[in-house]
């Protein structure tokens, strides 16, 4: 059950880190047609469209089953993907977070800083993501 999580968390985040921007106007579009009025890139435009995308990847994921990369329990690297994968997530999950945070902060020089590391994190987020999934399908080979 934890690799699920692992897995869905990480199917969430991949589209939120790759096109953060996309999911933010696809949901102040939607806030739109309902009647509100947004700007773009604010806090209700993120959180309709991270909602978006959670009920697509929860849709997915409840009519496939499960997601890929499903892995053998017993293969090689099972563990160690599903480590790297959950390291992924956490980097991701502070990207994600970072433009609600942002917020509060009031240095300019601390946002700057700041910034450069998010523009890092997604870098680093795919990288690790690239070799924990490889890492799980590796584990669902046949031993030879």
């Amino acid at each position: 059950m934890k690799y699920k999580i692992n897995l869905f968390m990480a199917w969430f985040f991949i589209p939120q880190t790759l096109a953060m921007g996309w999911v933010a106007a696809v949901g102040r579009i939607i806030l739109e047609l309902l009647g509100a009025i947004t700007q773009e890139g604010d806090i209700p435009s993120r959180l309709v469209g991270a909602l978006l995308l959670f009920g697509i990847v929860f849709t997915i994921h409840h009519l496939r089953g499960t997601l890929p990369p499903e892995g053998n329990p017993e293969g090689n690297g099972f563990i160690f993907g599903h480590r790297l994968v959950m390291m992924a997530n956490l980097l991701a999950s502070l990207l994600f977070i970072y433009p609600y945070v942002s917020l509060i902060i009031e240095s300019r020089d601390l946002l700057m800083v700041l910034g450069k590391f998010t523009t890092a994190f997604g870098y680093w987020v795919m990288a690790i993501w690239v070799v924990g999934f490889s890492f799980l399908y590796q584990s669902s080979l046949p031993r030879k």
